[in-house]
């Protein structure tokens, strides 16, 4: 008799971005200049793969990570390889290429279907709040809602999973207070980096991943609709990108040698710009 894992599979979804500390913008163009820009995993997803792998440890459930990208996203896979993920899985394309968030979420559930229907029942999908270089934080829950499976965002700590209920109880960070709520499996989680410290790959993990066979799925391969992928599926595009220009400072008078007439000074200039008043 065979005893049914509280966890079977759990797919991390990951993302290769561009390192926003060097990234600039072209003025005449309002686009990002990416020569020379080094390109990293999402700070929030290198959480999620923690978590996932935390799992894996405690319940010796399978971990896939998946992603959807260039081909040179298969060295933020291999990454995931050499922190001891299972599997993973690039899907690359160009019909894939220019989607906003609609697409994205929707390429991506039905990845993680075919990942289901291929390797096994998947009972928990863990997504990174959000990414650093879109910031909308809309793709875990597009997932989720294409999956039809219960939605957890902002999860600082997963408390228990109770493999017989099939139930999992997460906390959630809140502003100024926190949530616990428990949920049904399967679930879609969104982390934020408090849940965790994550690990460093061990050195022969790492020369396993170099030399790892990354299974790229196309379009030729998952047969979707070229109108709900890519540019033709994405109904918001991204006009420009610029940084917001920021007011120079104004020093008023000598605070450390006479902090009374710089008070003075900056009284009668709030008074101007009619930020305070003065009673009678």
């Amino acid at each position: 008799m065979t005893t049914r894992k509280t966890l079977n599979r759990v797919v991390v979804a990951v993302k290769q971005v561009p390192d926003t500390t060097q990234v600039k913008v072209d003025p005449a163009t309002g686009t990002l200049i990416r020569e020379g820009v080094p390109f990293i995993m999402n700070p929030f997803d290198t959480h999620a793969v923690e978590e996932a792998l935390r799992l894996k440890d405690r319940f010796g459930c399978l971990v896939t990570a998946v992603t959807m990208g260039p081909p040179n996203a298969a060295a933020t896979l291999r990454r995931c390889l050499a922190l001891g993920v299972d599997d993973v899985v690039l899907v690359s394309d160009r019909v894939f290429g220019g989607a906003d968030t609609l697409a994205t979420s929707y390429v991506l559930s039905e990845v993680i279907r075919r990942v289901e229907k291929e390797q096994g029942r998947v009972d928990l999908v863990i997504c990174g709040k959000q990414t650093i270089d879109g910031d909308t934080a809309q793709v875990g829950p597009g997932i989720a809602v294409r999956l039809n499976y219960c939605l957890l965002t902002l999860v600082d700590r997963i408390l228990d999973i109770n493999g017989a209920e099939r139930t999992i109880t997460v906390r959630r960070k809140l502003e100024g207070r926190r949530e616990v709520v428990r949920a049904l499996l399967p679930a879609c989680l969104t982390l934020v980096r408090e849940i965790n410290e994550p690990r460093y790959p061990k050195v022969p993990n790492r020369l396993m991943a170099e030399t790892a066979e990354i299974p790229v799925w196309d379009n030729q391969f998952l047969q979707l609709n070229l109108s709900r992928v890519g540019l033709k599926g994405s109904p918001t595009h991204v006009k420009k990108i610029f940084a917001p220009e920021r007011a120079r400072g104004e020093v008023l008078g000598d605070a450390e040698n006479d902090p009374e007439g710089a008070v003075a000074l900056l009284i009668k200039r709030l008074i101007e710009k009619d930020l305070i008043s003065v009673g009678r």
